[in-house]
């Protein structure tokens, strides 16, 4: 008989006075009895609505009928099928506008916490379970992956699974990108992401790190070293900023680089030398997850004081609920429909205080969100040491700008056949943010496997 429980199984987590003052993981996971309570909701749909929602395909009922069953190592398998990187999937995917949003218990209660069933069974498999050697014997065909991020890791690894050799090409001096350099320890611990690539190697993906493509080395170059096919997943990590006056002044951070200081760089442990000036009042501006986990971290660096500077309405956000949820349990204060227009600097040249105005919502604009106009006369200050902009960002230019015939569109993103994912240059794919523009880790990786599916039959049509 199935769970009739109308809510979900609840999550425990660090109180919010506590967490907010430390860089532990905020949700503490489920038990396995709080995992089979939470499986039992599940009705195992004929029609499985819940798989439709989902990026990659994953098999939901059927991982959580082995999770129903306390088959736990079975139910990683299910998910691996389709899925490269469930322990990351499971704690910041958008479960509640994909999955779960198609699940038929959300018609009447809540829908079944599909996210926090598969974070459960990753991190049962990773205490518990014995990867069998996967390495595959190679096919003899070699392809690059430019990206080490969610959707370089997932075409990488979907390609290794079907025996080809593939080389990762990464700027940075580790792999995963935003996952290692954007999200917050406190949202998704490094070891866990670092396990899963560990996994990734094992079936024989080569990483290179340190290589930034279109400068190190170019597209071309690749082709000429033996690659029959490249794959982009680049990304997008050029940040946006509002241009307005003060943005130069020190202790102005776009959201890249605090969260990559604090990330990568490990700014929050006093052993290791990345200096972030010591700041006791934050303005953060911007409404997305990337807001919430910049201002939930200056909280966590000891900010006294941390403001949410956003130009719409609360339910205009496009942050994540439980985001938005956990940042008010700790603290953060929203400031809604204002936005700042000028920051102001001391004798030294640090932020010290930061000139907003107050909007209102007019007509609806190309997103279809009512547009912000400013109310005339109603400027006011605030004081802050710091200011983290927050805004999104772009795709980086340097592959684009240094590769013969790959297109890009008006706002840097290269241009593909959506349903092959191949660029306008013969034999390069590419996906993620570095297609779409700043987007979720699911979709991104949703992007990966299918350029990996392409890639295949474009190698297979080749050499027939």
């Amino acid at each position: 008989m199935p769970n009739m429980q109308a809510t979900k199984t609840p999550m425990p987590e660090q109180a919010p006075k506590v967490r907010c003052h430390n860089f532990e993981e905020v949700a503490e996971g489920y038990t396995e009895e709080m995992a089979k309570q939470e499986a039992q909701r599940c009705l195992n749909c004929k029609n499985k609505p819940c798989v439709s929602g989902c990026p990659v395909g994953v098999h939901i009922p059927d991982f959580i009928a082995y999770v129903a069953q306390g088959e736990y190592e079975k139910a990683f398998e299910e998910i691996k099928l389709t899925n490269s990187l469930p322990a990351v999937c499971g704690r910041v995917c958008p479960q509640e506008n994909q999955c779960e949003s198609k699940c038929v218990r959300g018609i009447k209660g809540e829908p079944v916490g599909i996210g926090r069933l598969e974070r459960f069974v990753a991190d049962w498999h990773m205490k518990h379970g014995k990867d069998a050697a996967t390495k595959m014997s190679f096919n003899g065909h070699k392809i690059a992956v430019i990206g080490a991020g969610p959707a370089g890791l997932t075409c990488a690894g979907d390609l290794a699974a079907k025996g080809y050799e593939v080389t990762v090409f990464e700027a940075l001096h580790v792999a995963g990108g935003v996952l290692m350099y954007g999200i917050p320890q406190f949202r998704l611990p490094k070891e866990i992401v670092q396990k899963e690539i560990d996994a990734l190697k094992a079936k024989g993906v080569t990483i290179n790190t340190d290589m930034v493509i279109g400068k190190v080395l170019e597209i071309d170059e690749l082709f000429k070293m033996g690659f029959e096919a490249i794959f982009i997943g680049t990304g997008a990590g050029l940040p946006n900023f509002m241009n307005i006056p003060g943005e130069d002044l020190v202790g102005t951070y776009s959201a890249n680089e605090f969260l990559t200081r604090v990330n990568l760089m490990k700014a929050y442990k006093p052993e290791y030398d990345t200096p972030i000036l010591d700041v006791k009042r934050v303005i953060v501006v911007g409404g997305g997850n990337v807001a919430m986990d910049s201002a939930r971290t200056a909280l966590r660096l000891g900010a006294e004081e941390v403001h949410v500077v956003y130009r719409r309405a609360e339910e205009q956000m496009p942050a994540r609920k439980e985001e938005v949820h956990h940042a008010k349990e700790e603290g953060v204060i929203f400031d809604f429909l204002t936005s700042p227009v000028q920051i102001f600097g001391d004798e030294n040249g640090r932020v010290s205080e930061v000139e907003c105005t107050k909007m209102e919502l007019g007509e609806p604009d190309a997103s279809g969100r009512r547009r912000p106009v400013e109310i005339p006369g109603s400027n006011f200050k605030m004081s802050a040491d710091c200011v983290v902009m927050a805004i999104g960002n772009s795709p980086n230019p340097m592959i684009r700008s240094t590769t013969e015939g790959l297109e890009a569109n008006r706002k840097g993103c290269i241009v593909v056949n959506e349903a092959t994912m191949e660029t306008t240059r013969k034999g390069v794919y590419a996906a993620g943010d570095a297609v779409s523009g700043a987007a979720t880790v699911i979709l991104a990786m949703g992007g990966g496997k299918a350029a990996a599916k392409s890639i295949d039959a474009y190698i297979q049509n080749k050499n027939r």
